[in-house]
């Protein structure tokens, strides 16, 4: 109870007490995305050829109680989807105070979350010395359009270039992050929750610039472990209808499990619910051992529970990122 205490405490002071960013100045400039390496095991779906873009730094708010600095990042997306306003991405960039280097981290959000979540986890990491760099997915936030789809929708085609365009954007984060002279380029990572958690395998098993990486309420083996869930039994009519072995051949590029190969290459933590009625453990405990055992631990509650321990999950997180 004390650690959700700290973070409301925390989440009340950053969102309802802020001090305008009037010392805080706006930037512009150039990235330039470079593929590192041959890309030959990056999935054909998710490499990015060289991409120079332009983007905007605004001040958003000064916490000096907090002593973080938090900023809007905006960028042109790689891919440019039928809506027009899904085609900018935004972000929030969480600056500790100090000249740094500092670990630098993309976050990424759950389903269906209002923003509330990661801009806390973000907050946290830098009052912890992590920058954290807080990625809207595509279709998410101000990237929807009014009445317009979500990422995730019964249309395939489109929920799975809404996954690809969400990589891709995450992948042009990391290279804005290492331009960042406040940014140790040696240490950038990424972490995602639920649903986030999904993108943030797929992205960093594509992109080396992020080595560290932290998967919570997670997991691999999409099809497998959902096939007879309760949740999925509405709709196992239409899913036999499809076939097990052809929807698993729709899924898999979306599914971290695929691309265990290549996250064993990176340092990963995966922190799971023991009790999860969303993501099933079994998710998690199979990702854990295709991607070579590394870090894992298990918190016992439900997927929603773990709001309750939340800084109980963070704190391996902080420990995880800022490792030397």
């Amino acid at each position: 109870m004390k650690y959700l205490l700290s973070l409301g405490l925390l989440l009340y002071v950053t969102h309802y007490f802020p001090v305008l960013a009037g010392e805080l100045h706006s930037k512009s400039g150039k990235v330039t995305f470079t593929p590192q390496g041959d890309q030959k095991e990056v999935a054909d779906r998710y490499k990015l050829g060289e991409y120079c873009f332009e983007y905007q730094l605004q001040p958003k708010m000064d916490l000096p109680v907090c002593g973080v600095q938090i900023y809007t990042l905006t960028y042109p997306s790689p891919v440019k989807s039928e809506h027009v306003q899904n085609n900018t991405v935004f972000a929030e960039y969480y600056r500790p105070d100090g000249p740094g280097p500092f670990p630098g981290v993309i976050v990424l959000d759950v389903l269906g979350g209002d923003q509330k979540l990661s801009r806390g986890i973000s907050t946290f990491f830098a009052q912890n010395g992590i920058a954290a760099l807080f990625v809207q997915m595509a279709y998410y936030g101000p990237r929807r359009p009014p009445n317009g789809p979500k990422l995730l929708t019964p249309d395939v085609d489109h929920t799975m270039a809404a996954i690809r365009q969400t990589v891709l954007d995450c992948r042009c984060a990391a290279a804005w992050l290492e331009s960042q002279p406040e940014i140790d380029p040696k240490r950038l990572g990424m972490l995602g929750t639920s649903l986030g958690s999904f993108m943030t395998g797929l992205t960093t098993a594509s992109e080396s610039r992020l080595h560290r990486v932290a998967l919570l309420l997670g997991g691999g083996g999409i099809v497998d472990s959902y096939w007879q869930h309760p949740k999925a039994k509405p709709y196992l009519p239409i899913l036999s209808l499809i076939g097990k072995e052809n929807l698993k051949k729709i899924v898999e590029p979306a599914d971290p499990l695929t691309y265990a190969e290549n996250l064993k290459k990176h340092d990963l933590l995966i922190v799971a619910a023991k009790r999860d009625d969303v993501v099933p453990p079994e998710m998690a405990q199979k990702l854990w051992e295709a991607t070579g055992k590394q870090e894992i631990h298990w918190v016992d509650t439900t997927h929603v529970g773990a709001a309750l321990y939340i800084l109980t999950i963070l704190k391996p997180a902080v420990d995880h990122f800022k490792k030397p």
